[in-house]
């Protein structure tokens, strides 16, 4: 690892797992009263553009926002509903270096915008997305960056949640904004 090398501030890798959701959401507005109700901590929102790289397995893509900056992979079943992911996430700060770099040396598949509001509730996270061509949409993640958190509780907790704000099967989604995004080509 080069931390030895760079400002600790600088950057932080990590690797966790998260148990989340995607769903379709016609209208965010009583998810974000919902979650103002229980006292969750707003984070912010964040401009996010995410660019998905080729990888040998699961899914690669370098985050670049105001409030989030990451390279991630992780590893995530297709299904609708509560899936775990397998993530090793290593954070930056905001630098288009890195982005050229990354181009240069991989293959490009495809390009997600969106605007995200960032709240937390202990160690789970909501993202209310409005992804650019694809719509409104709600993420719920319930993190273990511990690992003391067994999987069956992440996924009670994700339930939970989708309970909660009266998520229908129907608007679940199966795959990643650019599973979605490349479907559209």
């Amino acid at each position: 690892m080069l931390s030895y090398l760079l400002n600790d501030a600088y950057i932080q890798r990590m690797a966790y797992s998260i148990v989340e959701i995607k769903a379709r959401c016609r209208d965010h507005e009583p998810i974000r009263q919902l979650l103002e109700k229980r006292k969750a901590r707003f984070v912010g929102i964040d401009h996010q553009v995410d660019t998905y790289f080729k990888a040998k397995t699961g899914r690669m893509k370098l985050r670049e926002g105001k409030i989030e900056n990451s390279l991630i992979h992780y590893e995530r079943p297709n299904q609708a509903g509560p899936k775990h992911s397998a993530v090793n996430l290593f954070r930056t700060v905001a630098d288009p270096q890195l982005k050229t770099v990354l181009c240069a040396g991989l293959e490009v598949l495809t390009v997600v915008d969106k605007q995200r509001a960032i709240y937390f509730i202990n160690n789970v996270k909501f993202h209310l997305d409005e992804v650019k061509t694809l719509g409104r949409f709600i993420e719920i993640e319930a993190i273990d960056e511990t690992n003391s958190i067994s999987l069956d509780s992440l996924q009670a907790q994700c339930q939970h949640y989708l309970d909660l704000f009266g998520v229908e099967s129907s608007d679940l989604v199966q795959c990643s904004y650019s599973d979605l995004l490349l479907e559209k080509v």
